[in-house]
């Protein structure tokens, strides 16, 4: 298992585009800060989880190529524009 935070600075939080991203990792990965985990590979949990813009997240991934995925979902969220 794999964690990294990153702070959430879109100002509209965190985007459906988000789980297309992560679909593409075979590992299991996941985010808390705020609720109980929120699988990033679900449209529904991610966009509920309803993150917001300043908010500092935790990422974590879980099997083969769990550092990769977590690292380029950490990229991803820093530079998601909006």
């Amino acid at each position: 298992m794999y964690s990294k935070e990153v702070t959430v600075m879109n100002a509209s939080g965190l985007h459906a585009n988000l789980v297309q991203f992560c679909a593409k990792f075979p590992c299991k990965l996941t985010m808390t800060g705020g609720r109980s985990p929120v699988d990033l590979k679900s449209i529904f949990a991610v966009l509920s989880a309803a993150v917001k813009a300043g908010t500092t997240v935790t990422i974590t991934g879980d099997g083969a190529d769990e550092q990769q995925a977590v690292e380029e979902v950490c990229r991803f969220i820093e530079q998601l524009e909006g």
